[in-house]
């Protein structure tokens, strides 16, 4: 196959890692109604993953089941770091295939690379196996997604040129931030010249409710935008940029990122100017930037709802809502574990993508909360 084509319109892709809920269940009617509205508006890029619980059977029956093949593209990836042997690593690709039904795959990455996994994905032989699999005709392209510093994301880059995109978290507020690093990741990317594929835009969700000076600046420019607009757009207006990956929970999602992603438009110079503004302010917070992947919560032992009381120290630390901050933390405890039940185990921060320190969190979180 040729090179990758990136075009200036349909940069949005629907992240399939938070889909609408029905109870604990997916919500399959309403991710139809979804993607529906996503196809009809030209969009066709739809990324999900082996380790998103449901989310490949719910694609099967809100995308694949309902419409042509050649309509929509599909990303899904192999984790190595869930894999116990080798032949379980590879079997990934069989049960997503299985899954989705999708008879091919047409961008498989190898997930969620870092310094903690990386050498995991060497030993098993697995950049043979996605080439192998190309060659079969059951991926179309492949690349990787990747958590952790340029100079390593370099290194993989060197190790493997045949890697055909590259999946990066950039967001306006980790552009400059030294542990994302977000612009650094995206200049070797360019360097290397592949194409980006965006995950966290957003930043989980937290862009689109961002703190009171973030939305003076914003309201000041476009008081119609929605804040999450801002956060899309700021990394749909790079250069390079395959898809943006927009993890949308509901209709009204949908409908807010299709009214200015149909027909994209670049970020104009007094809107840069206002981002710039906005990445001063998130260079001084002190808050703590979870992203709600959730990966964490999974294997924990006293079943803490780690995101959930991370989102209560920023309301607190970030807006000053003291009271909604507590009430939240009680909410979210009630039948889960206190931040102080916390046991120090470590599965939590050995499987975070932002390499946070999630013990000493919970240990300030326990010392706010429950003195």
């Amino acid at each position: 196959m040729g090179a990758i084509t990136i075009e200036k319109s349909g940069r949005l892709g629907f992240g399939l890692m938070r889909l609408p809920r029905k109870g604990l269940a997916i919500d399959v009617e309403q991710t139809a109604q979804m993607v529906d509205m996503f196809l009809e508006a030209g969009l066709t890029y739809f990324d999900t993953a082996f380790v998103y619980p449901g989310s490949e059977d719910a694609i099967r029956k809100a995308l694949v089941d309902r419409h042509p093949r050649e309509s929509y593209t599909l990303a899904t990836k192999l984790n190595a770091s869930v894999a116990l042997t080798e032949g379980m690593a590879k079997g990934e690709l069989d049960t997503s295939l299985k899954r989705t039904n999708a008879g091919y795959i047409d961008y498989y990455l190898l997930h969620a690379l870092s310094k903690e996994n990386y050498k995991k994905y060497e030993k098993f032989g697995l950049w043979d196996f996605v080439k192998e699999e190309k060659e079969k005709g059951r991926i179309r392209r492949y690349g990787f997604s990747f958590h952790d510093s340029p100079e390593l994301l370099e290194e993989i880059l060197n190790d493997h040129p045949d890697a055909e995109f590259v999946q990066l978290q950039i967001n306006y507020a980790d552009w400059e931030d030294k542990k994302n690093q977000s612009r650094a990741n995206y200049e070797v990317a360019r360097k290397y010249g592949k194409p980006i594929v965006v995950m966290e835009p957003v930043k989980g969700g937290t862009l689109a409710n961002p703190p009171k000076e973030v939305k003076e600046i914003f309201n000041s420019v476009n008081p119609d935008a929605s804040y999450a607009s801002w956060a899309i757009r700021f990394v749909a207006s790079l250069d390079g940029i395959l898809a943006v990956l927009s993890g949308m929970s509901n209709i009204e999602q949908m409908q807010d990122n299709l009214s200015y992603m149909k027909e994209f438009k670049p970020l104009n110079e007094e809107e840069k100017k206002a981002i710039r503004k906005a990445m001063e302010v998130y260079g001084n917070l002190k808050n703590i930037p979870c992203t709600s992947c959730r990966y964490c919560t999974p294997g924990c032992p006293k079943k803490i709802e780690i995101p959930e009381i991370f989102t209560a120290m920023n309301m607190r630390t970030i807006d000053g809502a003291i009271e909604q901050s507590q009430t939240h933390y009680r909410e979210v405890t009630v039948e889960h574990g206190l931040a102080s039940d916390c046991v120090a185990c470590g599965q939590c921060e050995r499987i975070c993508p932002q390499h946070l320190p999630i013990i000493e969190n919970l240990e300030k979180a326990a010392a706010t909360f429950e003195a």
